[in-house]
């Protein structure tokens, strides 16, 4: 199917793309970045904004830093770029190893992390991590910059806290404490690569190999993603035993509302946010103890 007929506009920098996101928001208007995730809901009919607004071309939107409070990733760095980038792999390598997962080639050499997360599908694997990373996104509006924590960005089924005159210009992670580890477990559709369920978990551990910290991010299991808050709770000041993970993550998919749906039961998700939660913590403890 053929998306509707709508006018196409090449911004040349942030300005003047959040110029015509003003100027045109009474008609229906969407910015496209690398278009993997906007374009297939336009030619379902899904999404029909009467004109779509091209930033994939803006300077500057591209780079990866590393410093001494963490890393800045541009929003047009493709998913390729995060897989390959060293830097990432430094400073943040569960975005890297995420990356890795995300649709196939095509995908991942064209689509972008400020798409993606804009976008907020629910099933998108990035939204998990970056929750779980404890990131935040510098977005710019006609006001001026501001950020925005990943625990609050997240609100709805393709939902964002971002106002619709806002572009996504960076995600921002910070720098992990010394005994951190991560890992990302994913249920793929086979089809389409999305999660049916996938869990990011995020762990530091004390001197006495104890649990200091951990935050467990979830996608796919209910409308948006979300942090797995009861299980953290329950694995603060814990020994990393498989006893005390498995009683943690078992209340992983407590206050999820879960879906119900053609790809899986609202009981086959629970059961994988809590098998995959198990998975990713004790994966995640097991690298923080080998650095």
């Amino acid at each position: 199917m053929n998306p509707s007929p709508f006018t196409y506009h090449r911004a040349a920098s942030v300005g003047e793309a959040i110029g015509l996101l003003r100027e045109h928001e009474d008609a229906g208007v969407k910015l496209l970045a690398g278009g993997h995730s906007l374009l297939p809901i336009m030619k379902l009919r899904l999404a029909e904004p009467a004109h779509v607004i091209d930033i994939g071309g803006i300077a500057g939107l591209a780079n990866v830093s590393a410093g001494d409070d963490g890393l800045t990733i541009g929003a047009l760095t493709t998913h390729r770029g995060l897989e390959t980038d060293p830097a990432v792999a430094k400073h943040a390598p569960l975005l890297a190893e995420m990356a890795a997962k995300v649709g196939d080639r095509q995908v991942r050499a064209r689509g972008t992390i400020g798409g993606t997360v804009a976008h907020a599908d629910p099933t998108a694997d990035y939204p998990a991590g970056l929750l779980a990373l404890a990131a935040e996104f510098v977005v710019q509006g006609p006001n001026g910059e501001r950020t925005i924590p990943a625990a609050d960005f997240f609100v709805g089924f393709l939902t964002t806290a971002l106002s619709p005159d806002e572009v996504v210009t960076a995600v921002r992670v910070p720098a992990a404490p010394a005994r951190t580890g991560s890992n990302y477990q994913k249920l793929a559709n086979q089809a389409s690569g999305y999660a049916v369920v996938g869990v990011a978990a995020v762990v530091t551990l004390d001197d006495a190999g104890s649990c200091a910290d951990v935050r467990i991010g979830v996608t796919g299991a209910g409308d948006h993603a979300t942090r797995a808050t009861a299980a953290e709770d329950a694995l603060r000041g814990r020994p990393m035993t498989n006893e005390a993970v498995k009683a943690a993550t078992d209340r992983a998919d407590a206050g999820i509302d879960l879906l119900d749906d053609i790809h899986a039961s609202t009981e086959y998700r629970r059961r994988m946010v809590r098998g995959l939660a198990r998975r990713a913590v004790l994966a995640a403890a097991e690298r923080a103890g080998a650095r």
